[in-house]
């Protein structure tokens, strides 16, 4: 396949599709559809592809779902409810057929079902996930089994979650203690492995996950993601962390790690950390991507090919990197300038 079509929320009142061109590296704004405020995160049904969710990561917030049509464009909102919480920056659907939102200034969550045979259409049958703790910043969910793992940057914790009497009832079982002062943000598993990005120390770990409900494991890896050569007065934090598995083409796994300068700025912008994961993370190198601020990127095409990203501030717009070297390092083929921030992607093909 050449042509690729790509959403990207913000922090605007609409979510942009993109195209990429992997044969003549042009990437083209498509159109900008109309949304609640601030779409900073945007997701997409695992099965109904036509199906995307966003958060208005508002105080209060809100839950939308939209329909996508040609080229990207979504269409009027089919259903917003509220988050009931404030600033949710990040939501995901669930293999069951709920959402989940977690809303990073109220230290709580939602977990809501969507209609049986309509994923565009949420019920009302749902309760909010308080997280007990002095300050609480849940900032993902991830499904493993039957749980749901949320990060949480105030607490310095790994919830998890497990249903409680049926769909949008959940309590929180237990938990993964991180380091403390770590600010935990987001996290990827592989079989029974645990990686964590975190925000506060600038770090990413990896440990095993503990039986449950309780408990910690030591770190197997603990690595700074700070890369070399940082001006005085830059200010790092840790943002995404993704995990790509082996292929044809990419014949081992690496995890990437993104770090936000929210300081004084690096003529090369933002660095991506490349890892290896066999037979232990191990640190590859440094990918410097002219960015201010990566809070979201994701990867897509044959095998995982291509990585796309934007910064949440400055004007270095939308990038495309392709995998190289077997996946250990990373090539810019593209910049759009157009929409100068970007703050997550989906997609579509």
């Amino acid at each position: 396949m050449v042509n690729f079509t790509i959403l990207a929320g913000g922090y605007t009142s609409f979510v942009a599709s993109y195209l990429f061109n992997s044969d003549t590296n042009a990437l083209t704004l498509l159109n900008q559809s109309p949304t609640g405020q601030n779409p900073s995160w945007i997701s997409q049904h695992p099965t109904n592809k036509s199906v995307l969710y966003t958060v208005n990561e508002d105080s209060p917030g809100n839950l939308q779902s939209f329909l996508i049509g040609k080229d990207g464009a979504l269409s009027q909102p089919i259903d917003t409810i509220s988050s009931q919480g404030n600033s949710p920056a990040f939501t995901t659907p669930l293999s069951t057929g709920q959402v989940a939102i977690m809303n990073y200034d109220s230290g709580n969550g939602l977990i809501v079902p969507t209609v049986p045979g309509n994923p565009l259409e949420f019920t009302s049958s749902y309760s909010s996930i308080k997280f007990d703790a002095p300050v609480s910043h849940p900032h993902m969910a991830l499904e493993h089994g039957s749980e749901v793992f949320v990060p949480d940057l105030g607490a310095d914790k790994i919830w998890r979650l497990v249903e409680n009497g049926g769909p949008g009832q959940f309590r929180v079982q237990g938990q993964i203690d991180q380091p403390k002062g770590s600010g935990p943000r987001h996290i990827a598993t592989r079989g029974d492995t645990l990686f964590t990005v975190h925000e506060l120390a600038s770090t990413v770990t990896q440990q095993l996950i503990p039986p449950a409900p309780n408990g910690t494991t030591p770190l197997i890896a603990n690595f700074s993601i700070l890369p070399p050569g940082l001006p005085q007065g830059a200010a790092m934090a840790g943002g995404e962390i993704l995990l790509t598995e082996a292929s044809a083409r990419f014949p081992e796994p690496f995890v990437y790690v993104s770090n936000r300068n929210t300081g004084v700025q690096d003529p090369r912008g933002d660095a991506i950390a490349v890892f290896r994961v066999e037979p232990r993370l191990a640190l590859v190198g440094f990918v410097y991507t002219g960015l201010d601020q990566i809070r979201g990127m994701e990867f897509g095409g044959p095998e995982d090919e291509f990585l796309i990203a934007s910064g949440v501030a400055g004007d270095g717009g939308v990038i495309v990197l392709r995998r190289t070297e077997g996946g250990q390092n990373l090539e810019l083929l593209t910049r759009n300038l157009e929409l100068p921030t970007r703050t997550s992607f989906v997609w579509l093909n």
